[in-house]
């Protein structure tokens, strides 16, 4: 297993003087956690535009080989909402104001993209790419949706897998229809295997949809689901769902990000407006991980000034 290296470095000029420290080619990733384009964030849309929601973190988008999303509402012009009780949409046009934006990637395996239906969700991916915005987690069949995206710069290679193991609420599967991935951990796990089995100079990181909403710790499935993926090869972990950050952590050599919590939301609970992005750099020798914290300000996010490192794995 790769070896993670963990640091600390502080914006501005994060991922510049990083690279100088190393001298090795890199590939730098971030992901955040929920970007919700409805609601209060609508409001705020109208005023500074989609583009201006990000502006108190595009240092870190500016800096980064890709930009990873957590997509947590369809984009669509139709109104044919999902019977649930919280149902979201936004405008397809809007896409091409996330890539302006700095965003290269969106996971799309969570329990909001399905708001408007199939065909919403298919208009989705069309918008996403379209504007030339990578989809996570997306297809018409079971193989579709859970094959990886794979980024490439150099000779690295990073494959990205995004699935939703929790259940969702009034969407029943369909083989041959628009679907996001929806396969267990285990399923995922035993899949992953196989795919470093076939890739082993491929790293592997998992984009997860899963935990408990409002809990500030991981819960046991949480760290249990952690470890099959990392036993099965997995070399980093990100998750999101619970609305909250919870504490990132290793599993072996795999850094575990369980919840960056919000990223573009109008959250109501106090906790819900501290996030995190999250940084990997993936080099020929190892992986490198740290958590950027963010406050969720007018539903903007904003980075703060204190960086915190990964803590080694204790359980």
């Amino acid at each position: 297993m790769l070896k993670v290296l963990l640091w600390i470095c502080l914006l501005p000029g994060l991922l510049s003087s990083c690279q100088r420290q190393t001298g090795e080619d890199t590939l730098d990733i971030l992901f955040t956690g929920d970007v919700l384009l409805d609601r209060g964030v609508h409001h705020e849309i109208e005023r500074h535009g989609v583009e201006g929601l990000f502006e108190g973190v595009d240092e870190a988008f500016r800096q980064a080989d890709a930009v990873v999303i957590n997509l947590e509402c369809p984009l669509t012009s139709r109104h044919t909402p999902v019977g649930k009780k919280f149902v979201f949409r936004a405008e397809p046009e809007w896409a091409e104001d996330l890539r302006r934006a700095g965003v290269t990637h969106a996971a799309l395996a969570n329990n909001h993209t399905i708001d408007q239906g199939r065909e919403g969700l298919a208009d989705t991916y069309h918008a996403l790419r379209k504007a030339g915005i990578t989809p996570l987690g997306y297809g018409r069949t079971a193989d579709e949706q859970s094959a990886p995206v794979v980024i490439r710069k150099g000779s690295l290679e990073v494959a990205l897998f995004n699935t939703i193991p929790l259940p969702i609420e009034n969407w029943p599967q369909a083989e041959g229809k628009p679907d996001i991935c929806r396969m267990s951990v285990r399923r995922l796990a035993a899949v992953i295997r196989k795919y470093k089995a076939a890739h082993p100079e491929t790293r592997v990181v998992a984009v997860l949809h899963w935990g408990t909403e409002f809990q500030p710790v991981p819960d046991m499935q949480q760290r249990y689901d952690a470890r099959l993926l990392a036993q099965a090869g997995t070399d980093a972990i990100v998750g999101h769902h619970p609305h909250v950050p919870q504490p990132a952590d290793s599993v072996g050599s795999a850094p575990v990000f369980y919840s960056l919590g919000n990223f573009v939301f109008d959250p109501i609970h106090p906790a819900a407006q501290k996030a995190a992005m999250a940084l990997l750099r993936f080099t020929p020798t190892g992986v490198q991980a740290e958590t950027i914290p963010v406050e969720i300000r007018r539903c903007r996010p904003q980075m703060t000034q204190k960086t915190l490192s990964l803590p080694s794995d204790s359980h």
